[in-house]
């Protein structure tokens, strides 16, 4: 009876991953079939990166002490399966002897802890491939059955797979929005930047045709607005399309104040080894912030500080220009920096300004690695 209603439950779990594509309701949808199919009570899945940073990226029915202040107590600390994760030796899954996330939980009496005081814990992988862990509780259970255990081993089995799937999709759809970009700069390079260039030059020549003054100062602004308006594109372009990125994040930067006409200065602590998202985003965020200082600061020299520890990454752009009044409670003077703003709170991180009028402005950017 139990064999067949297990194969129920792995049947509706397999129908579920395959019809979701976004990562956080497919783990947490998945979890809640996995705790309504059996007699678990509570569950919880941390991904784990490559440096054994852990996350909790789903959770469903925790105990009122395990659900305290935002999942403190599972956010924080020393674990046995995730140190065994770390080390490899998670192969299977396993009965956790000890867990010192929810014993802390417990000793702190920040609610009711409904009877829950071990786990069992599974690896999440495909393949070569290791994404995390996967645990389950219930009441007054000190260890696992062997049938509870395989049961769990094929859960893990499926969620490996389809967390790698998804993570596939992303990459193919990064791929072809990195494509569509590129197809757009050709474009606007190849269109629009050509026929602006044709007017700044026809204009020049009409300055030199003509003997009327008043022609002359009407092809001088029409030169003037055109080759402003060129340089806007060509920073556009730039935008779409990170042309030199892939020579490095630095020599990218340099190129684009250049294209500016901005002296940069640049200095870096620590290696740069990030994460493409990462990159991109310092990309994207340098860009704008030297944009700003093109258009805003009245000055052309910039200063630049990247520096890289052991969990985070500071990204400072400094200029002594104009400044503006910085008012926290006031909303941003620009689109672009609500757009940095934006880019930077979706990798986690935090983007703050500090200014005053005629003494510059310093944007500081912190991102967690």
């Amino acid at each position: 009876m139990n064999e067949q209603k297990n194969i129920t439950l792995l049947k509706e779990i397999a129908e579920l991953l395959n019809e979701e594509t976004e990562m956080i309701p497919m783990l947490n949808g998945a979890l809640n079939k996995l705790l309504r199919g059996t007699n678990f009570k509570a569950g919880w899945i941390f991904f784990i990166n490559d440096k054994g940073k852990s996350q909790l990226v789903a959770h469903e029915q925790l105990p009122e002490a395990l659900q305290y202040n935002d999942c403190q107590h599972l956010n924080k600390g020393g674990c046995w399966c995730v140190s065994k994760f770390r080390n490899k030796q998670l192969k299977k899954a396993s009965n956790i002897i000890e867990c010192q996330r929810i014993e802390s939980a417990i000793e702190n009496q920040v609610g009711d802890h409904g009877g829950i005081t071990h786990h069992a814990t599974v690896p999440l992988q495909s393949g070569g491939e290791r994404f995390g862990i996967l645990n389950v509780a219930k009441p007054n259970t000190v260890s696992y059955t062997e049938e509870e255990l395989e049961l769990l081993e094929s859960v893990a089995f499926q969620l490996g797979s389809a967390i790698k799937r998804i993570y596939l999709t992303k990459q193919e759809q990064q791929m072809a929005l990195v494509e569509e970009r590129n197809r757009l700069a050709r474009d606007l390079h190849d269109s629009v930047n050509q026929l602006l260039f044709s007017v700044t030059l026809t204009s020049r020549a009409g300055i030199e045709m003509t003997e009327q003054q008043d022609l002359k100062d009407t092809f001088r602004d029409i030169q003037q607005l055109s080759q402003a308006a060129l340089s806007e594109m060509r920073a556009l372009i730039w935008q779409l399309r990170p042309k030199g990125l892939e020579s490095g994040l630095i020599e990218a930067i340099k190129s684009y104040a250049e294209m500016l006409s901005l002296n940069l200065v640049v200095n870096v602590t620590g290696v740069l080894q990030l994460p493409t998202r990462v990159e991109e985003t310092l990309f994207r965020v340098a860009q704008e912030a030297l944009n700003n200082v093109r258009k805003h600061a009245g000055v052309n020299k910039v200063e630049m500080y990247i520096t890289v520890t052991a969990t985070d990454i500071l990204f400072v752009v400094k200029d002594e220009g104009s400044g503006f009044v910085n008012d926290p409670d006031m909303k941003l003077p620009s689109i672009g920096m609500q757009s940095i703003k934006d880019r930077v709170h979706t990798l986690g991180g935090t983007a703050d300004w500090v200014s005053e009028i005629s003494k510059g402005t310093e944007l500081l950017i912190r991102i967690p690695y």
